[in-house]
């Protein structure tokens, strides 16, 4: 049973190494939040690794299970995006991307062996990573004014609610994430307040 108001993400980045027959793999595991978190750490890792002949990867991005991507960056068809992705998946994460750098260690390793080589990399770097649980947010922007700001902060505290963004003038903006299961309460409260809009946003 999926729970619905919380997913399990990677707490920080980390990685592990896999050997076959010379060969080297490297598995690289960090949060990601939108597909271009992901894009710059794929470009950092090709400069840090210019040698290596492949940079295969994987990544699942938001509660929907909708967005989700892999890479077998010239491997064989299907033999390092599907076993790295099916890594992240047999642990739940999401919000999760994992890039394993290959170099070459002149012998074929075959099919099965380049399964099981990237399955290996990224269960050995997934085993060293902190999973944590985190709140699912559904995005809102509340808009006050000025003369509301603590009341407002006290209720994004008093629910956990994570601000992402706020432009303070005279008539204040901040864009957070709600808790999807204390939404109600948080809206109820926002709504009681006087000079202060909630609306759905993103």
């Amino acid at each position: 049973m999926i729970n619905e108001d919380f997913y399990l993400t990677i707490g920080k980045p980390s990685n592990a190494e896999f050997k076959d027959r010379g060969s080297k793999f490297i598995a690289y595991t960090f949060p990601v939040e939108t597909a271009d978190d992901f894009k710059q750490q794929l470009q950092l890792l090709k400069k840090e690794h210019p040698k290596a002949v492949h940079h295969c990867f994987a990544y699942r991005i938001g509660t929907d299970g909708n967005n989700f991507r892999s890479s077998d960056d010239g491997e064989p068809s299907g033999t390092a995006g599907k076993p790295i992705l099916g890594q992240i998946d047999s642990k739940g994460l999401t919000n999760a991307a994992v890039i394993v750098v290959r170099y070459w260690g002149g012998t074929l390793l075959g099919v099965p062996g380049l399964i099981n080589a990237y399955k290996s990399a990224t269960a050995l770097a997934l085993q060293v990573t902190p999973v944590i649980q985190k709140q699912v947010e559904v995005l809102y922007s509340i808009e006050f004014d000025y003369t509301r700001m603590n009341e407002v902060m006290m209720i994004i505290k008093q629910y956990n609610c994570t601000v992402l963004s706020n432009e303070t003038q005279l008539f204040c903006v901040i864009k957070a994430g709600i808790p999807r299961n204390r939404l109600n309460d948080v809206l109820y409260k926002l709504n009681d307040l006087q000079n202060v809009t909630a609306k759905k946003s993103g």
